[in-house]
This record gives structure tokens, C-alpha cells and sequence, in this order.
């Protein structure tokens, strides 16, 4: 296995946002925690280029996880699996879609110039998303 360093790079002009890394700096379907604004925030990069982040933190058990999560599917979404107690989670949404469970926050991603940038602000409301 190999232990990726993510580095903090130099910050877009642009307020908001902040720049993680480079796209190819991840591996496809594999995630990898980040510190964002002090918010610990799992990247995932998926076939077709698509960049998804949500929070770490497992909504279940507070623990620094979900880098560690299941990327699958169910139907047509992406699914997240949280690594601890198999919850499931739409990747676009956070919606847990195991019932019962709170929702996992996502948080907006763009890329810029090849690197990553996360919105430095609150998680995407559920209106956002639709």
C-alpha cells in the first residue's frame, strides 16, 4: 500500500475554496481524508474524472472514517459504505439510504487547473444537491 501525503497547496484566488491536491494525486474508487478549514473531509475520485467530498466523520459513531468507506452502488447511486457498521450512503447526497441514520454532509468540489478544491463553507444543503 501506498501512504499518500497530502500537502497543503498554494489557495485559489478565489475566496471559498480551497485547493487539496492534484486529481491524479488520488486513486480511482479509493478515499483519502483531508483537513479542510478544520473539518476533517474524505475525498473519492471516481471513473469518469467525477470528484466527490464528505465529512470523515461516520454520522453514527463520530469517528474519522469514511476515507476508509465502501464505494458501490444501489440502483443508479453511487453508494458510500461507512467502514464501521456498513450504513449506507449516497455519495451525491449523503442521504443514508439504511434508514433511520443521520445524513452524511457533502461538501462541493471543482476542479482547477488539474487540483482539487473543496468549498471552504458549510456542507451543501439537501435543496443544493437536487
Amino acid at each position: 500500500m501506498t501512504d499518500l501525503v497530502l500537502e497543503r497547496m498554494p489557495t485559489a484566488a478565489l475566496p471559498g475554496w480551497a485547493r487539496i491536491c492534484a486529481v491524479d494525486d488520488l486513486e480511482s474508487c479509493w478515499g483519502e481524508a483531508a483537513l479542510v478549514n478544520g473539518t476533517q473531509v474524505a475525498l473519492f475520485r471516481l471513473p469518469g474524472g467525477r470528484i466527490h467530498a464528505v465529512d470523515n466523520r461516520d454520522p453514527r459513531t463520530s469517528a474519522s472514517v469514511m476515507a476508509r468507506g465502501l464505494i458501490g452502488s444501489r440502483g443508479g447511486t453511487t453508494t458510500l459504505a461507512s467502514p464501521l457498521h456498513k450504513e449506507v450512503y449516497s455519495l451525491a447526497t449523503g442521504e443514508c439510504l439504511t434508514g433511520g441514520q443521520p445524513n452524511l454532509p457533502v461538501y462541493e468540489t471543482r476542479v482547477v487547473d488539474g487540483c482539487i478544491e473543496v468549498a471552504a463553507l458549510a456542507p451543501m444543503e439537501p435543496a443544493m444537491l437536487q
